[in-house]
C-alpha cells in the first residue's frame, strides 16, 4: 500500500524494514489493535527471503533460505501465513573434480579412506587429527578435530573465498556449527521441522502483511526527522552503525554477488554444491528447482545460481557480520547507546550485529513483541 506524507495520520509504530523481523512485529501489534507503518528501502517487501516465480520456479532472490527449527511454534507460526511443504536440503562439496557428501559423515569418510563403521572412522580421525590443546584459531581448531586432509579438501580454500581472511585469523566459532557426525546421515539439518514454502517466501511476507500501511523504494535515513515524527515508538531492523550516523566507525561485513542463468534440464542434480577449490572463484552453486523437489522432476527448465562472496562496500548488501574482536567491541558501544533509548527497539540480524537462522529471528521477534 502506497502512502503520502501529507495524508498519513499518527501511528502508533514506524518499522523500518520489511524482512521477518519487521513483518513479524507489524503482524503482532496490528491483530493487537495498534496502527503500523513499514518502510523498505528495497523495491519489495521480505528482506533478504525475498523469491520471484521464474519458469515455475520460485527463486530466492538473494540466495537459498531453508527453513528449520525444533520449536513447534514457531513452525505453526510461519504455517498460518503461507503453506511449507516439507524439504530436507542436502549438500555436496566439490574438490579437484570429486563430488563428496557433506556435512562430514561416514559416508564422506567411507569416499576418503574406505571406512565402514563409526568404530573405524574414530581410529581413523584419532590417527589423522592433530595434538593441539587449545587450539586458538579456525584452522587449529580443524586439525585437532579432522586433521589436514578434511580440514584442506573441505573448509581451508572454501573458508578462505567467504571471508577473505586466512582460516589462521578467524575465530573457531565460526566453524564449529559445521557438524562431524559419525553415522550415514547426510541431511544438513537435523532438525524436526524443515521446509521450503509452496508458494515461495514471497507469500509468507504478503500474507505477514496484509492490511498494514507500507512504503517501499523508501531510505528512512534521506528523510529521517519527518517518518519519526509519524509514530510514537520505532522498530528498527537495519544496521546499528548507520542508525548513529557510524560515530564508532562501520561494522563490517561480507556480502554477496549472483550470476543466474536459466538452463534446460536438470544442472546439478541437487540444490547446492560448495566448491571449495581456492582457484574456482564461486563458493557455491545453487539450483533452485531442487528446494521443490516434487516440481523439479516435471519442470524442464532450471534456474541456477553462482554465489559469489566479497567485501562489503557502502552500496552493498550487508549479509554476515564479522564478529572478530574489533567488530564485537564496536558494536557493545552502539548497543550502549541502544540501551538508552526510550522509544527505539532495535532487532534483527542487522540491528543487533549478529547471525540468524530464520527461526531465531521469528523466535526473537515474537518474544520481543509479547513484551511490547
Amino acid at each position: 500500500m502506497s502512502i503520502s506524507l501529507e495524508d498519513s495520520s499518527k501511528y502508533d509504530y514506524l518499522i523500518v524494514g520489511s524482512g521477518l523481523y519487521g513483518a513479524i512485529s507489524a503482524r503482532e501489534l496490528t491483530n493487537k489493535g495498534y496502527k503500523c507503518l513499514v518502510l523498505e528501502k528495497r523495491n519489495h517487501i521480505g528482506g533478504n527471503c525475498y523469491s520471484e516465480e521464474i519458469e515455475n520456479i520460485h527463486v530466492c532472490k538473494y540466495g537459498g533460505h531453508i527453513f528449520h527449527t525444533n520449536d513447534e511454534k514457531i513452525w505453526n507460526y510461519v504455517n498460518k501465513f503461507t503453506e511449507f511443504r516439507t524439504y530436507h536440503h542436502f549438500v555436496r562439496v566439490s574438490y579437484k573434480d570429486k563430488i563428496y557428501s557433506f556435512p562430514i559423515n561416514l559416508m564422506t569418510l567411507q569416499q576418503l579412506w574406505g571406512v565402514k563403521t563409526p568404530e573405524e572412522a574414530v581410529d581413523k580421525l584419532n590417527e589423522v587429527k592433530e595434538d593441539i590443546d587449545n587450539p586458538k584459531n579456525l584452522e587449529e581448531w580443524m586439525l585437532s578435530q579432522v586433521g589436514k586432509e578434511i580440514y584442506e579438501t573441505f573448509v581451508k580454500g572454501y573458508t578462505k573465498k567467504q571471508w577473505d581472511k586466512d582460516p589462521k585469523e578467524l575465530p573457531t566459532f565460526i566453524i564449529k556449527r559445521l557438524p562431524i557426525r559419525l553415522t550415514y546421515e547426510n541431511g544438513y539439518f537435523t532438525d524436526k521441522y524443515q521446509g521450503f514454502p509452496e508458494n515461495g517466501y514471497t507469500d509468507l511476507f504478503v500474507n505477514l502483511l496484509k492490511g498494514i500501511d507500507i512504503k517501499t523504494d523508501v531510505d528512512y535515513f534521506k528523510d529521517r526527522e519527518q517518518w519519526d515524527s509519524l509514530a510514537n515508538k520505532i522498530i528498527f531492523t537495519g544496521r546499528i552503525d548507520e542508525y548513529y550516523d557510524y560515530k564508532f566507525g562501520r561494522l563490517d561485513y561480507r556480502t554477496l554477488v549472483h550470476k543466474n542463468k536459466v538452463v534446460d534440464g536438470d544442472y546439478q542434480g541437487c540444490a547446492t554444491i560448495n566448491y571449495s577449490d581456492e582457484d574456482v572463484p564461486y563458493t557455491r552453486i545453487v539450483e533452485h528447482k531442487h528446494f521443490q523437489p516434487h516440481k523439479a522432476k516435471t519442470n524442464s527448465k532450471s534456474y541456477v545460481m553462482y554465489e559469489y562472496a566479497k567485501e562489503c562496500g557502502e552500496d552493498d548488501i550487508p549479509f554476515y557480520p564479522i564478529n572478530d574482536d574489533e567488530n564485537n567491541n564496536k558494536y557493545k558501544l552502539y548497543k550502549g547507546l541502544a540501551r538508552k533509548e526510550n522509544n527505539v527497539i532495535f532487532g534483527g540480524r542487522l540491528a543487533e550485529y549478529k547471525y540468524y537462522d530464520m527461526h531465531m529471528v521469528v523466535g526473537a521477534a515474537l518474544k520481543r513483541m509479547r513484551k511490547e
